[in-house]
């Protein structure tokens, strides 16, 4: 059973973001030192995310990179955000997080989605059945439930090291679609809304109302990604938002290239920000000082009432993203003592 704590927990996002000028190794260190610096501020749980053929992400082999994190790290809990389920063999799935699992109890969580986490072309040459396997997610998600049960001690074909371990599983979306999913299996939902901003609020009205309790969860459990760059001014974080307007200007142009430096906030790059795509896309992006951040997610908060906020902070240097991460907690601990206050 996940249990529910008062208050907003907080929580990272990282995409092992390859920053121009560094090698895989390095960003890969910065990862481990970036989650052992969230460790001490109070975050609740490190999550990577899956992702194919991209020059800038070096989370591709998610779970190897989770057991890396959590082996480095003492008791925040480490996990996918998430793993591509139509990618892998769900009896792979099982066996990988259950080796993490017995190797750091109670610490590992799985988060899975149903998107190719790359481009059509990349996603077939992974598995060249994969369509099949999207139209049966809710089926593999029964899977792997089935391979970490002890129940399953009996079957033919076994998950050994997974049966009876603690491994959580989460659905991810970007759209209404895993919110059905997630409410008539009683599973905690997380919204990707640090870039598919469009469906939030309607997805997380269909998970709360159709939301059926379950031996996992007794009750609705939501968490919501966003873009977070807290610096000591406004100004200069600004100017760190600049490196993740490029990474969405080679998104959308399908130029993509390494993290880049941050600039100045030029006449160009607000235009570019005025696009409609851009604006929908980069929403919930709350940039800022400590006080500007501080309101914009106290509202955030009290529109989607989520449970827990995933912090997705995509900032060059290294330095100032675990100082972000440093302010941002300070944040969410004022906002928690003010919610702590009022009732």
């Amino acid at each position: 059973m996940i249990n529910i704590v008062r208050g907003i927990k907080y929580s990272v996002l990282d995409l092992a973001l390859i920053s121009e000028g560094d090698t895989t190794a390095e960003t890969l260190q910065n990862s481990l030192v970036l989650a052992q610096k969230v460790e001490g501020f109070g975050y609740h749980r490190f999550w990577l995310a899956e992702h194919h053929n991209s020059i800038s992400i070096a989370s591709s082999a998610t779970s190897v990179l989770i057991g890396y994190i959590a082996g480095g790290t003492k008791k925040i809990r480490v996990g996918s955000g998430g793993i591509m389920l139509p990618n892998h063999s769900p009896l792979i799935v099982a066996e990988q997080f259950g080796t993490l699992g017995n190797l750091y109890p109670n610490r590992i969580d799985l988060g899975l989605g149903r998107a190719p986490g790359t481009d059509q072309e990349t996603a077939f040459e992974i598995r060249s059945d994969r369509m099949n396997s999207v139209h049966k997610f809710p089926e593999e998600i029964q899977k792997i439930q089935q391979y970490f049960s002890n129940n399953n001690a009996a079957a033919r074909i076994r998950a050994n090291v997974a049966e009876g371990i603690n491994v959580p599983i989460y659905i991810l979306g970007s759209s209404t679609d895993s919110a059905h999913l997630a409410a008539k299996k009683g599973l905690p939902y997380a919204f990707a809304s640090h870039f598919a901003t469009t469906q939030l609020f309607e997805a997380l009205e269909i998970y709360r109302n159709e939301f059926q309790p379950s031996e996992f969860l007794d009750q609705p459990y939501v968490m919501a990604a966003t873009n977070v760059i807290v610096a000591d001014t406004d100004k200069e974080a600004r100017r760190f938002f600049t490196s993740l307007i490029r990474g969405v200007i080679g998104i959308l142009t399908g130029n993509r290239n390494f993290l880049q430096p941050p600039s100045e906030m030029t006449p160009d790059l607000i235009d570019f920000m005025k696009h409609p795509a851009v604006e929908q896309m980069l929403k919930y992006s709350f940039v800022g000082n400590k006080d500007r951040v501080r309101d914009k997610m106290e509202e955030f908060l009290a529109q989607t009432k989520i449970d827990e906020i995933i912090a997705v902070t995509n900032i060059y240097d290294a330095q100032d993203r675990v100082k972000s991460y440093h302010l941002f907690s300070g944040v969410m601990n004022e906002i928690n003592g003010k919610r702590s206050t009022c009732n």
